[in-house]
């Protein structure tokens, strides 16, 4: 799967403890999918939060997907 909007998320450990961000900000990919989960229109994330773009929206969610359809596979030593 190829998301080319995920140069719009960052993970940088002096962000938000890491967490995943939209481009450095101290706006988290959780707090973004949690408004969208909780019905928040994208049109209210931008009026409540002015310096994002819907692109970084989708990004977030093109991200929470692309997570989510991750596998952890524990590796053995031989």
């Amino acid at each position: 799967m190829d998301f080319p909007e995920l140069d719009r998320i960052t993970i940088d450990p002096t962000v938000m403890g890491g967490k995943p961000c939209v481009r450095g900000m101290r706006v988290t990919v959780g707090m973004i999918t949690g408004l969208v989960a909780s019905g928040t229109p994208f049109a209210e994330i931008l009026r409540l939060y002015p310096y994002l773009e819907e692109a970084d929206i989708r990004a977030a969610l093109a991200y929470a997907t692309w997570r989510a359809e991750e596998r952890d596979v524990p590796v053995t030593a031989g």
